[in-house]
């Protein structure tokens, strides 16, 4: 059994839909999980604690200190030992606290100190559901990596109807045994990412560069590492970090950096995924002072091509390898993303579009179109970028796995 022997921490919250939540521990245990139940102080307003310890054999927990004896209940020995956190039902107020950091019980506290990842299904009235408000929290959550069980459509509380109801025990069993089936899928595989802008120096305090972020090829990263992979980030100049220790990042800040530094990790990957947005093009002489601005005279940069890093790899490219480019364009988007895909021998090509609303850098979201070399395509709708990144991951890398399966 998938669940046998892992280590899940059950919080539950104050919800009419917290009767569902025996249910959902009892299939848990007989899963053969070990479940350690936190609830909130008014989830126990719904469901009685001893109903809740009769079913998964521990004390349930929900006050930082034991009231009889004072014994601590730490919040963060709980992040250590939980193979998962799945927190069900989880109220408006919950969700608005988790993406907001409201440490005020211990519930959110266990969740704040969580190593594992973390499920969240929703249970509120359709228009707490809707409200601008509460997806905005719930965009916060995901973007934080959190696992959102949507809610079903159905008959609420209120009576009315609606989308808002919890998702049926069943199916969140279900939903965190498929995650642990697919989560070492890359296991002892090795993947080449490349994230970012990359810098070309002008002179000491100017460069060419561009409005990458890097929030497409570190989602890829965390999202890989997360299935099993060992992961090297090649990322040019970034505020962002990584958190999954998977992850070996070299820092760079030019085109010729990352080509080197690509050159050097490609022979021993098993795929590489190009993300990064590399100028194309660099000073032909970057000044070593600051040059300064003379009234009334026009300023003339000369520029030089970079070397290519998806062609170069293309080429040295062995069978067995898989390469994935990306490529961002403005006009005739197919057409220049296969001419790409072909010109550079690539397995895959992911395309963006700047004409799509909520696409392409700086976003948090992205709208993708993969091509194969095989001329397949499979399109998807506007998706958080850690959630594209499973799907990149479930097109392309995949299809390497399956591969290797056949060999």
């Amino acid at each position: 059994m998938v669940l046998q022997g892992k280590h899940i921490v059950l919080g539950i919250t104050g919800s009419i839909a917290a009767y569902k939540a025996a249910v959902l521990t009892r299939l848990l245990i007989k899963k053969g999980a070990e479940v350690q139940i936190v609830i909130t102080p008014s989830g126990k307003e719904f469901i009685t604690p001893v109903t809740l310890s009769a079913l998964s054999g521990k004390p349930v927990i929900s006050e930082f200190f034991a009231a009889k004896d004072g014994t601590w209940h730490s919040h963060v020995d709980l992040g250590l030992w939980a193979d998962a956190m799945i927190i069900a039902p989880a109220t408006a107020s919950t969700i608005a606290k988790m993406a907001h950091g409201v440490a005020d019980n211990l519930l959110i506290t266990t969740y704040l100190s969580m190593k594992a990842p973390v499920f969240t299904a929703p249970a509120m009235d359709l228009d707490m559901f809707a409200h601008p408000t509460t997806q905005r929290n719930l965009d916060i959550l995901r973007s934080d990596h959190v696992r959102i069980i949507e809610p079903g459509i159905g008959e609420l509380a209120s009576h009315l109807e609606g989308k808002g109801r919890m998702e049926e025990p069943e199916r969140i069993v279900s939903i965190v045994e498929e995650f642990f089936q697919q989560s070492l899928d890359l296991a002892k595989k090795k993947i080449l990412i490349t994230a970012g802008p990359t810098y070309e120096r002008i002179d000491p305090v100017r460069f060419i560069g561009n409005f990458s972020s890097g929030k497409m090829g570190f989602a890829l990263a965390e999202a890989c590492a997360a299935r099993g992979a060992e992961v090297t980030l090649i990322a040019g100049p970034t505020h962002l970090t990584v958190s999954h220790p998977g992850i070996r990042r070299i820092a760079v800040e030019s085109a010729g950096e990352m080509y080197e530094a690509a050159l050097n990790a490609f022979p021993e990957a098993d795929a590489a995924i190009l993300s990064a947005a590399v100028a194309d093009y660099r000073p032909e002489e970057a000044a070593t002072e600051k040059i300064k601005r003379t009234d009334g005279n026009k300023m003339t940069l000369t520029l030089t091509p970079n070397a290519d890093i998806a062609a170069t790899l293309g080429e040295r490219k062995k069978p067995e390898q898989v390469l994935i480019g990306f490529a961002l364009e403005t006009t005739n988007e197919e057409e220049n993303a296969f001419r790409k895909m072909e010109k550079k021998h690539l397995d895959f090509i992911v395309l963006n579009s700047l004409k799509d609303s909520g696409a392409g850098f700086g976003y948090d979201t992205n709208k993708i179109t993969i091509y194969s070399k095989n001329k397949d395509r499979k399109s998807f709708g506007l998706k958080t970028k850690t959630e594209a990144a499973q799907d990149i991951i479930d097109v392309t890398l995949q299809s390497l796995l399956l591969k290797k399966n056949v060999e």
